[in-house]
């Protein structure tokens, strides 16, 4: 019987680790235009996001965006948008991914509360479709196409 990790393998994915945190998240270790971060993955953020004071970090250019984010807590927050970055998760990388910069302090405030560690980012629903996710929840891992 051919196992989940040796049919996706088989097809060309890319297997990447996770860690679960003591909130029960899983984090992920990125390169965001060639500078290692670390992000929550959440398949229920639509897009992928940044926090303001990650700006300089990773070398983002930004533009001020209309769009009003909410999730996590916090509703109508400001946001901006970076366009043409690369990202790396693992082995599998893309090119001109966007971004939405938001203030992530009611993020890490509550990931510090617990004891795990603040985060960059998240990886959102947008990439995660990008790579044709699946994630392994039992073996703790996300494979990318």
């Amino acid at each position: 019987m051919t196992t989940l990790r040796q049919f996706l393998l088989k097809k060309e994915y890319h297997r990447i680790k996770l860690d679960y945190t003591k909130t029960n998240h899983f984090e992920i270790k990125a390169l965001l235009n060639g500078v290692e971060g670390n992000f929550i993955v959440d398949t229920g953020a639509s897009n992928s996001c940044v926090g303001f004071d990650a700006v300089e970090k990773f070398n983002l250019f930004t533009q001020e965006s209309d769009v009003k984010a909410a999730g996590a807590g916090a509703t109508d927050m400001h946001t901006q948008l970076s366009k043409k970055n690369s990202l790396q998760l693992g082995k599998w990388s893309r090119k001109n991914i966007s971004l939405i910069l938001f203030d992530l302090t009611h993020v890490n405030t509550a990931l510090t509360a617990h004891d795990a560690t603040p985060v960059d980012g998240i990886i959102g629903a947008d990439v995660l479709k990008k790579g044709k996710a699946v994630i392994d929840y039992e073996k703790k891992c996300l494979y990318l196409k």
